[in-house]
């Protein structure tokens, strides 16, 4: 079949007759929302608790497992993990039974697959908040738990590219190609670098020691970001913007293009966080050079589902799923430029370890990672429910909670970042450094206040679209609002 009938099949609003379609599995998407929806509340509430303490250290009230230090932890690990990576297997599991016209292989290892994350994420939230810890960013969870990761997505592995196999169409769609790459190089980051050695049932310590422990680390956890917070959300990106678009996507061959170029580069840009420390210059330089050469394929995807809205920006204004969808591609254009930048080193002496880096984080997290899976979400529910959103009004609302909300954040940890920067560098007339680390925060405060601000905006956006999808899942007897 030629691609552009696949294309116009697949990711277009074309009707496709009922009796050459199988009977999907459903049952263990609809979890996997749920569950998403469940851990963007809980991880996001860490975050505004987190942010508040930043203004009110006073809010830990002296009790461990409300530090910073162990909160952060859960907080990320959450809104990666458990929001993220809900998202990401349970869309996936959607896209690759319409993609392939073939039911889920294996359907009860399907469930494997989903409560083993579940458990190991209860389990790994309930370490990280008793203070086990292995201090590895994205990785802090201790080697039993990380055992149990490989397990899970290995079954994970199975089920998306045993449902591949037996699919009913020779073309491979591009979204598995992206989602395919997140299950590939996700499961060799996190058993490389969790290579470990353990002392208790709680504790180990890593193989690897020094500098090459850092450089390690930091492999895995810049492609971390890149293969589960960028390449598994273009997969996404790849099928529910020509879904909702109604158009099939402007360029296959820029799609695939744009995946190589991703593939290639972004697995060697990890040592840009790693400038000015021990680890050898030229490795410096190679993680520096690399992330620029990524803004190529970023941005030519980011062209690509521009290009795939034509004609559709009416539909925008109507449809509150595509609009989310729509402006994650402005952030991901926002992110995958200030990243490359971030990355030269005569922008990294000021921006290294600044809150800048934290408001470029947060532009990808909250406004690609959270936008395209808020797009994602608002197609999803009705599609699977067979009902309409409960209530458009409150979507729109949510749009515009969240869009204010990662403005102010971003904005405030962008200015926050700069402030610290350049007064670090700021130099007295003996050459010293002019202002003290007090003096420094006590300039940012202000900041910190607004991004707490920016937080709650968010996630009360977050809160209106959970009970916008319970009702739409579970209706009272009056009809919901058109």
């Amino acid at each position: 079949m030629a691609q552009a009938a696949i294309d116009a099949q697949t990711v277009s609003g074309a009707a496709v007759p009922a009796r050459v379609l199988p009977k999907y599995e459903s049952a263990v998407v609809n979890a996997f929302i749920g569950m998403t929806v469940l851990w963007a509340v809980f991880g996001m509430s860490a975050g505004v608790w987190l942010a508040a303490e930043m203004v009110w250290p006073v809010l830990n009230f002296d009790l461990p497992w409300l530090t910073f230090g162990r909160l952060r932890t859960v907080h990320t690990n959450s809104v990666v993990f458990g929001f993220g990576g809900s998202a990401l297997i349970g869309t996936s599991f959607y896209v690759v039974q319409r993609t392939c016209r073939a039911r889920l292989f294996a359907p009860g290892l399907s469930w494997m697959v989903f409560w083993g994350w579940q458990i190991g994420l209860l389990f790994g939230m309930a370490t990280l908040f008793m203070g086990i810890n292995t201090g590895k960013e994205y990785a802090e969870l201790e080697w039993p738990l990380d055992i149990a990761i490989a397990l899970v997505w290995v079954a994970y592995g199975i089920v998306f590219f045993g449902t591949i196999a037996r699919r009913k169409i020779r073309p491979i769609y591009v979204a598995n190609w992206f989602y395919g790459a997140l299950i590939i190089v996700v499961a060799m980051l996190h058993i490389v670098n969790s290579a470990e050695m353990p002392v208790t049932a709680f504790k180990s310590f890593p193989l690897y020691a020094g500098s090459r422990d850092a450089i390690v680390q930091w492999w895995y956890g810049h492609n971390a970001v890149g293969f589960f917070l960028t390449g598994g959300f273009l997969g996404m990106m790849y099928y529910f913007l020509p879904k909702q678009a109604g158009n099939p996507t402007w360029s296959y061959r820029l799609s695939i293009a744009s995946f190589w170029g991703f593939v290639f580069t972004y697995i060697w840009a990890g040592p840009h966080h790693l400038h000015y420390s021990a680890i050898p210059d030229w490795v410096q330089n190679l993680g520096m050079v690399m992330s620029i050469v990524l803004l190529l394929p970023s941005w030519g995807t980011m062209i690509n589902g521009v290009m795939t809205l034509s004609g559709a920006w009416a539909k925008a204004a109507r449809d509150p799923g595509l609009r989310f969808t729509a402006l994650a591609l402005a952030f991901y254009g926002l992110a995958t430029f200030e990243g490359p930048m971030l990355a030269i080193k005569s922008v990294n002496a000021i921006s290294h370890y600044t809150e800048w880096t934290v408001g470029h984080v947060h532009s990808g997290a909250l406004g690609w990672n959270a936008f395209i899976t808020f797009g994602a979400l608002y197609f999803l529910v009705p599609a699977v429910s067979g009902r309409k959103l409960h209530s458009l009004r409150a979507a729109n609302i949510h749009f515009f909670l969240a869009l204010a909300g990662v403005g102010v954040y971003i904005l405030s940890m962008w200015g926050a970042g700069v402030t610290q920067g350049l007064l670090w560098l700021s130099l007295d007339e003996n050459g010293e450094v002019k202002y003290s680390f007090a003096e420094v925060m006590r300039a940012i405060e202000p900041y910190y206040l607004a991004r707490f601000f920016g937080g709650v905006l968010f996630l009360a956006g977050a809160l209106l679209m959970a009970w916008n999808f319970l009702m739409t899942a579970f209706p009272n007897d009056e009809e919901g609002e058109k």
